[in-house]
């Protein structure tokens, strides 16, 4: 496997197992009540996808002491180590703690400031992760953190931010470069949203710069702030739509022309046998007391004939080799996990036939 194709397989991975952990997340948050339920469930596994292994005290330490001056026994919950220092540290808080206008920002500011061969920060619950440095002021964790990733609410950006931090990809420099771009971006963005949604004096008067001659007065502001908060949502609308609108158009063709070179490619290597067919009418009488004979369909693929409803690929009924020394029926369950059964002959398939009803029934039904 060539260089390339190994770091897709490595993103999609990577990928995979964040969205696993997403999805984790949303099922446990609400039954995890301590921090430390909270670290096992959640946050040891953040860790450990992202490449550290937890159970080496020389990379990921527990308990790392932060001690500052005369205050003894400050341990943050986790210090990621290289070459025998902290170069990350992590605060874990319980999964049910509020991580925005807390003090627990605070507590990470001292364990990071006694600790200057850490460059990052993390404040987590184990859903929301807050990422801080030392953009403002060399060694002193800023208040505002420059990425925050939000589990439930996962985004190709986010994802490929989070993998910045990854073992094998960690580089604190070119993270830390990129660090105030995304601070001022986050900033920015939470400015422009909060103006949309109550336009202040100074940002109407910016637009109406031009464009209005009169003078700006109390009443004038009060009759044009509605004008421009709704002018700017019907932009933003306008703007989703045709950006929805271009997706599906790209999709769509793509997804013709992958059929098509599919259908293509089919009738060139693809040939139905006659046995293959029989199977398929059998199947086809079993069903039509049940469901219309006409959304019982097959496709030929080069292993298998698939029978499945409404020629929907997402809605097996069955598979079929048919090969001349052995002959098998595969029939899927309602997670579309399939069990092979042996076939003496296509007789043999009406031994199954109440499974088969079933499943045309379960799809029919959904």
């Amino acid at each position: 496997m060539c260089a390339m194709h190994e770091e897709d397989s490595m993103d999609r991975d990577f990928s995979e197992d964040v969205r696993v952990l997403g999805a984790k997340a949303r099922e446990v948050r609400d039954s995890l009540q301590s921090e430390e339920a909270t670290k096992n469930s959640l946050v040891l596994p953040m860790i450990q996808a992202l490449g550290y292994d937890v159970f080496d005290h020389n990379e990921v330490c527990p308990e790392y002491d932060a001690d500052r001056g005369t205050k003894k026994g400050e341990k943050v919950d986790y210090a990621i180590l290289e070459n025998g220092e902290p170069i990350i540290l992590i605060e874990c808080k319980a999964a049910s703690d509020s991580l925005h206008k807390s003090h627990y920002d605070t507590q990470l500011y001292r364990y990071f400031n006694a600790t200057p061969t850490a460059r990052f920060g993390i404040l987590t619950n184990g859903v929301t992760y807050l990422f801080y440095t030392d953009l403002d002021k060399n060694n002193l964790m800023d208040e505002i953190p420059f990425l925050e990733i939000d589990l439930l609410d996962l985004r190709g950006s986010s994802i490929a931010e989070l993998k910045k931090f990854c073992k094998p990809e960690f580089d604190s420099g070119q993270i830390i470069s990129h660090a105030e771009d995304l601070k001022y971006s986050s900033l920015i963005r939470e400015k422009i949203l909060a103006e949309l949604d109550d336009p202040s004096e100074d940002f109407i008067r910016c637009v109406l710069k031009g464009i209005y001659e009169g003078r700006l007065t109390q009443n004038a502001y009060e009759k044009f702030k509605p004008m421009v908060k709704r002018t700017f949502q019907n932009m933003a609308d306008e703007t989703v739509k045709r950006r929805l609108a271009a997706a599906l158009e790209t999709e769509t063709e793509a997804q013709e022309e992958a059929q098509e070179e599919d259908e293509a490619a089919r009738a060139t290597k693809i040939v139905t046998t006659e046995e293959e067919l029989e199977a398929y009418y059998i199947i086809r009488g079993i069903l039509a007391e049940h469901v219309s004979a006409s959304q019982v369909t097959y496709r030929d693929a080069e292993s298998y004939f698939a029978i499945f409803f409404a020629d929907n690929n997402r809605k097996p009924i069955c598979r079929l080799q048919l090969d001349a020394s052995t002959k098998y029926i595969f029939i899927p369950n309602e997670n579309k996990e399939f069990t092979r059964y042996e076939l003496e002959s296509l007789e043999d398939i009406y031994s199954h036939k109440d499974q088969l009803i079933r499943m045309a029934k379960y799809w029919a039904n959904s």
